[in-house]
């Protein structure tokens, strides 16, 4: 099932993706919820942030091909982590499927989008073994993961090289039913294509990270994971457009644009 949030007259609501129409649900798909008579084109509609998470999860460094063209930048050999290790990002970088990227005024050229699954928990989750760890898994969505790599090399912190607003487009909806060993995500600046990788190709995958996750705090409903990527991102600048492209997901794509002066774009 396809979930979606989105506004119509005025109002945002969920709603369940059924080709080009969107049905309107009243109530939450992580909880209780039923179908409304409302239907609207999904051409007419605002598509928003599918949710605002309760906790902001991000894994990086996940993918061998990602890890090696890092350290190869810094000249150093590859430090395959043994474990999985968990971030985090903030909300407030949060935009939807074909919002704008604002770079700030005082950024450099160094640009990168990454494209990534996001998991989305819906059950609350402690404890949970390897049998039982996806069963707390909602569904899935799309992540951009911006960043700005001067400033991610000179801060002490991730604190606006990664969280500056606008950073972090989620999106379109979430797709409760994939097959993640048949998954690729493929990634399209200007409408060419500049990278594709199998999307369950990760050193450590969703299972695990949960089952390291919920030993030391709870996952809730409506948390996110967001699960790294692979390969490397060209510089981008103003008028750039993304696309990111994961199987059984769809697509979601975003505009960079220039802060020209605090509160203005270009």
């Amino acid at each position: 099932m396809r979930w979606l949030k989105f506004t119509a007259n005025g109002q945002t609501s969920w709603g369940i993706v059924d080709g080009d129409r969107v049905i309107k649900v009243s109530g939450d798909p992580m909880g209780e919820w039923q179908r409304t008579p409302q239907t609207f084109s999904l051409m007419s509609v605002k598509i928003e942030v599918p949710l605002i998470p309760r906790t902001f999860y991000c894994v990086g460094l996940n993918y061998l091909k990602h890890l090696k063209e890092a350290a190869d930048k810094r000249g150093e050999v590859p430090n395959v982590p043994d474990r999985p290790e968990v971030g985090y990002r903030a909300q407030n970088a949060l935009i939807a499927h074909d919002e704008n990227v604002v770079i700030p005024a005082d950024a450099t050229e160094r640009i990168h989008y990454e494209g990534e699954l996001v998991v989305v928990i819906g059950k609350k989750a402690k404890h949970l073994g390897e049998r039982d760890a996806m069963a707390c898994v909602f569904g899935y969505t799309i992540g951009n993961d911006v960043s700005e790599r001067t400033w991610q090399k000179a801060d002490r912190g991730l604190w606006r090289s990664k969280n500056a607003d606008t950073f972090k487009p989620m999106g379109p909806w979430i797709e409760t039913s994939v097959d993640l060993d048949r998954m690729e995500t493929v990634v399209r600046l200007n409408g060419k294509e500049s990278n594709r990788f199998h999307t369950n190709d990760m050193i450590f995958g969703i299972k695990e990270f949960i089952v390291e996750m919920t030993k030391y705090f709870t996952l809730w409903p409506g948390d996110v994971i967001w699960m790294g990527t692979d390969g490397s991102s060209p510089d981008l600048k103003a008028g750039d457009v993304v696309e990111i492209e994961i199987t059984a997901i769809g697509t979601l794509r975003n505009k960079f644009v220039a802060e020209t002066s605090p509160g203005k774009t270009a």
